[in-house]
């Protein structure tokens, strides 16, 4: 167990501070748009090993793009191999070295659109990290597969072929970032994993698809009418999530304090209640000066301060904590880490921000 530990710390430290292997997947077409791909690994890259019999990485992305010669002829590649892991083992620290990667490419004019391959396990938090802190209003599109390479019926082919049409489309700027998988194009703010693995994996719930790939047509449903930036910061804060239950003691919420967290995400009931003994572990870390944020683990809807009884939503707020609005927790601990390195300890301001409309 320990060598299983160091290897993925091992694992995670190689991906921060290795520089990123780049280049072109074929000869420069004058009349074709350049995108740019850039590999992570995830199941996509992934093939079954032939001792364990389980899913492993394995596959480059040079040879996997090089499979693919139909894309030649709707642009030209760019291919930036970053990492090869399972995104089970991506963390905010290689997101931020991604997103510094990304907004590189996106400054080149000859440069249309970004496709970031990425496993689908935190994809929506990879993608919602690049959304806050990218700015460009060309395509940034994040897509992977279900199966493997090894699946007979493999569906990462074709998702990369739809990513890289829609990253060379004008008709795709503006949305910020996607996340793109079986034709359906999410908004990075409000994408969730509906399905462990189905091909038809994410959707947005009652936000809709922000549109449909066929062929090489980009059907645009809705607009991005709102997007949050946030500068990329030095070095990002501890901020851990938290699902309250029934009969939760609050003792896990102390130790987080305790234990030197900067934020906490609370993901609590209904319209963001907790329980009392919760409530008062929330009032202890707010007295630490922890910024404390309350999420639902309802998948739609939004936070509401409505009851006013101990650890209701309504007494949350009197005491200090910020109602996160329609976040899922994931996201809204990713934007804690953001937006804590730019107000500091003025939660006030932390209150706006989780105020502002994210869609």
């Amino acid at each position: 167990m320990q060598f299983i530990k160091f290897s993925i710390t091992y694992l995670a430290l190689l991906v921060i501070f290795s520089t990123p292997t780049v280049y072109a997947a074929n000869q420069s077409n004058h009349n074709l748009p350049t995108v740019a791909i850039v590999t992570t690994g995830g199941t996509i890259a992934e093939e079954i090993d032939p001792v364990t019999k389980k899913v492993m990485p394995a596959i480059s992305g040079h040879d996997f793009i090089k499979a693919m010669p139909a894309l030649r002829k709707i642009a030209n590649i760019k291919v930036v191999e970053f990492s090869n892991i399972d995104s089970s083992q991506m963390s905010p620290a290689i997101w931020l070295r991604l997103s510094k990667v990304v907004n590189h490419l996106l400054q080149n004019p000859k440069i249309s659109g970004v496709v970031v391959i990425h496993g689908t396990d935190t994809m929506v938090e990879g993608a919602y990290f690049l959304d806050l802190t990218t700015s460009s209003s060309k395509p940034i599109v994040f897509t992977g597969a279900m199966r493997s390479a090894s699946n007979p019926y493999p569906d990462g082919p074709q998702n990369i072929f739809d990513a890289v049409t829609q990253a060379s489309s004008k008709q795709a700027q503006n949305w910020g970032v996607t996340i793109s998988l079986n034709q359906y194009i999410n908004s990075a703010a409000s994408a969730r994993k509906m399905q462990t693995t189905n091909v038809q994996a994410f959707g947005s719930a009652e936000k809709g698809y922000l549109g449909y790939i066929y062929g090489k047509n980009i059907l645009r449903f809705h607009n991005r009418i709102h997007r949050i930036h946030f500068p990329l910061p030095k070095q990002l804060p501890r901020v851990d999530l938290i699902t309250t239950f029934a009969g939760d003691n609050g003792k896990i919420i102390r130790y987080a304090v305790d234990s030197g967290a900067k934020g906490l995400v609370i993901e609590a009931f209904g319209a963001g209640n907790v329980n009392a003994a919760a409530f008062n572990a929330i009032k202890y870390a707010i007295s630490k000066n922890v910024a404390v944020i309350i999420t639902s683990r309802v998948p739609n809807g939004r936070v509401y301060p409505i009851y006013g009884d101990q650890g209701g939503g309504a007494t949350l707020a009197k005491n200090g904590a910020i109602l996160d609005g329609d976040l899922a927790a994931p996201k809204a601990r990713i934007f804690l880490m953001l937006a804590l390195p730019t107000v500091g300890n003025d939660f006030s301001k932390l209150r706006q921000y989780f105020k502002l409309p994210t869609q």
